[in-house]
């Protein structure tokens, strides 16, 4: 298609969902309120539907009332039945593929159903209208004239059925339109090959060649895929091997410990950074304007929302409560209802609400990603926040990081352990120590009163992690490419052992 004719194409379909995003915020509780009750209307003779009448349910308070708070081992038992080819369970239409997810606190895989409705109303059109923002914000842009680099995982078939499951961005690209692929770089072929070490120099190839406009992918994978591009080039930074590169399209994991090393390979000052939230079980949010952390809340895409308050998760007073209750600046546990049979699903991720005209969100966490073993609550965003502080002060990068608490024994207080892997150490690691303590306790006064004189907690132990020490540990685990990621904290020190042990 001439480069014209796809941008006529492309502004019309602009302009159109452009107003359709503008019902929305103008009226989020509405389109709220009328998707769920679509979703039920739709799944009241499903299995799930009957069990708890969905036909009587008119409103929310029904709604929260009648059917419980799910987790995913609250499903596990439906989600293999469907995968073994059962129908009507908890979605009214035969569900064909699964989005494969190993979980980041356990190596129990995880198989999310996706629906032909999600793929197309929620996943799909989320793509698209990323680029209708995009595209809004920047009508210089000239997308269209190259290719979108996208770094996706690989595809599996499940072996004994029709079904299939792979990660979700393989699901996104084995389903996509023949035409998509023209668009895109690599071929289908190579990215959905299954051997992340053989596909990354498959992809290098392939792309180094191309016209590439823009990119798509987790920022860890894709920072290792851009460092060979530039390696097998032999340039300087990204705009010599693509001239015309404008935007990068990134979601999965924190940007902030990976944005000192971006702007080094993309150094212009109007290169575009646009973030994401999307996850196996459906795309949330996105970035709407330029130069924003903030997320614009996406509340048609088939998907209902709740928000667990963190101070009340897990205890006897926890709570999901509607978008019309949510308040800015707290943060809280995200429950979804969607058009692929979850039914008041914990997704295990925490959010903040930063405006609620219109809705937008940060991204802060995980519910089971945090350090809480004496009480000081420390979060992925607390985390993030110290440790690029610390950077600027210490004139350090960040690879990749794990933190776990080390336990009190007899007298001894406790204390955070650290393992941290630079790209350019600290000169001063005593400094670092000093620097990351007082960071925390900047961002964190839970942390700051357990820190203070010493009375819970000890200074943190910060070991310096080899060289590709993360990436060896994944490549142990089979956990390479796609969606896999490191975890960041836990309460647990498994991670943080399995690491020291192979640290030498």
């Amino acid at each position: 298609m001439p480069i014209p004719l796809v941008n006529s194409v492309a502004s019309w379909f602009l302009k159109k969902r452009i107003h359709q995003m503008e019902l929305f915020i103008k009226y989020p509780h509405e389109v709220q309120h009328e998707l769920l009750r679509n979703l039920l209307s739709k799944a009241k003779n499903t299995e799930i539907g009957r069990k708890y009448n969905f036909s009587e349910i008119k409103n929310q308070s029904q709604f929260a009332g009648r059917v419980p708070i799910q987790k995913y081992e609250d499903y596990e038992a439906c989600i293999e039945r469907s995968r073994q080819g059962e129908n009507n369970i908890f979605w009214p239409t035969p569900i064909k593929w699964f989005a494969k997810s190993s979980g980041t606190t356990s190596a129990k895989s995880k198989f999310i159903p996706v629906s032909e409705d999600s793929l197309e109303d929620c996943h799909y059109n989320a793509g698209k209208d990323l680029l209708c923002m995009y595209l809004n914000n920047n009508p210089q842009s000239q997308l269209f004239t190259g290719k979108s680099l996208r770094l996706g995982g690989s595809k599996e078939i499940y072996k004994n059925n029709g079904t299939a499951y792979g990660d979700l961005s393989a699901i996104l690209i084995a389903n996509m339109p023949f035409w998509a692929e023209f668009s895109s770089t690599p071929s289908n072929e190579v990215s959905l090959m299954n051997d992340w070490e053989v596909k990354m120099q498959a992809i290098v190839n392939e792309t180094i060649k191309e016209n590439v406009t823009s990119l798509a992918g987790v920022p860890s994978w894709m920072l290792v895929l851009l460092n060979n591009i530039l390696e097998t080039s032999g340039k300087e930074n990204l705009f010599e091997v693509w001239p015309n590169l404008e935007v990068y399209f990134h979601g999965g994991v924190s940007f902030d410990p990976y944005a000192p090393q971006y702007q080094k390979i993309l150094p212009k000052e109007d290169f575009r950074f646009y973030e994401i939230y999307n996850a196996s079980e459906g795309f949330f949010a996105c970035q709407d304007q330029n130069d924003s952390k903030e997320l614009l809340l996406m509340l048609d895409y088939g998907i209902y929302y709740e928000f667990i308050p963190m101070d009340s998760y897990g205890t006897e007073n926890e709570k999901a409560i509607p978008l019309a209750e949510v308040e800015t600046g707290k943060n809280y546990a995200v429950v979804i209802t969607t058009n692929a049979g979850l039914w008041r699903y914990k997704i295990g991720d925490t959010v903040k609400f930063t405006s609620t005209n219109p809705y937008r969100i940060k991204v802060t966490g995980r519910t089971k990603h945090h350090i809480n073993a004496f009480g000081e609550e420390l979060i992925i965003e607390n985390a993030e926040e110290a440790l690029k502080k610390t950077s600027l002060v210490t004139n350090c990068e960040i690879v990749d990081y794990t933190a776990a608490p080390i336990f009190m024994e007899g007298k001894e207080k406790g204390a955070h352990e650290w393992i941290i892997e630079f790209k350019n150490p600290p000169k001063d690691f005593e400094k670092f120590k000093h620097e990351l303590d007082s960071a925390l306790q900047e961002v964190n006064s839970d942390y700051e009163a357990k820190r203070y004189n010493n009375m819970t907690l000890n200074m943190p132990k910060i070991h310096q992690a080899r060289e590709k020490l993360f990436y060896d540990w994944l490549k142990k685990n089979d956990k390479l490419g796609g969606q896999h990621k490191i975890p960041r904290l836990s309460n647990s020190r498994d991670y943080v052992e399995e690491l020291l042990g192979m640290n030498s």
